[in-house]
């Protein structure tokens, strides 16, 4: 009986934290009010009339609600990140990281990825560009270069397969007897039958 007068002494001393917590406890912007401990003092002063098994049952009872009630309490007070997205966003927001903690930010994950992706895309596709033109400006320079030996090669066999320098450079070896010759040649008509 002694142990049963100093169970009820510590719950009554545990009793106001208790309920001075749970009634400062919110819990989606209402105030959990703990009715069950109210109703549980109303239960005690009855209570000693009763025998003692429905004192322990009572009792029993209780604690699991009270355990319930704050295993509510906690989940609704223990959740990861911060609760509501800033209302205003300001460039030190922005440059001291603190956008990215956001659950906004969170939940936009995939949208980002796809702009990295489309953002990697295009950064590739720039580059194979610029590697491109590069080529084509070498490839051009290049057909210049070959044009201008062409010409220059076009020029020296003209120069070396005019008549004159034919003749001459005969006439140097001694090769043939072909000389220019000094009349101009005869026009033959042929009539047709």
């Amino acid at each position: 009986m002694k142990e049963d007068k100093d169970k009820q002494k510590e719950n009554q001393a545990q009793q106001p934290a208790v309920d001075a917590i749970l009634s400062q406890t919110n819990i989606d912007g209402q105030t959990v009010v703990a009715e069950h401990h109210v109703a549980g003092k109303a239960e005690e002063g009855n209570g000693k009339d009763k025998d003692k098994a429905k004192k322990a049952e009572s009792q029993a009872e209780r604690d699991a609600e009270d355990l319930r009630v704050f295993k509510k309490v906690i989940k609704a007070q223990a959740h990861e990140g911060d609760g509501q997205a800033p209302q205003t966003l300001t460039l030190r927001k922005i440059l001291g990281g603190d956008i990215l903690n956001t659950n906004f930010m969170r939940n936009q994950i995939g949208v980002l990825l796809l702009i990295t992706f489309f953002l990697i895309i295009f950064i590739a596709n720039r580059y194979s560009v610029q590697q491109d033109l590069i080529k084509i400006d070498k490839l051009h320079k290049e057909l210049q270069d070959v044009k201008y030996k062409a010409l220059s090669s076009s020029s020296e066999l003209t120069e070396k397969s005019r008549e004159s320098n034919v003749l001459d450079q005969l006439k140097n070896n001694k090769d043939s007897v072909l000389k220019i010759p000094s009349q101009p040649p005869y026009i033959i008509v042929v009539p047709d039958e």
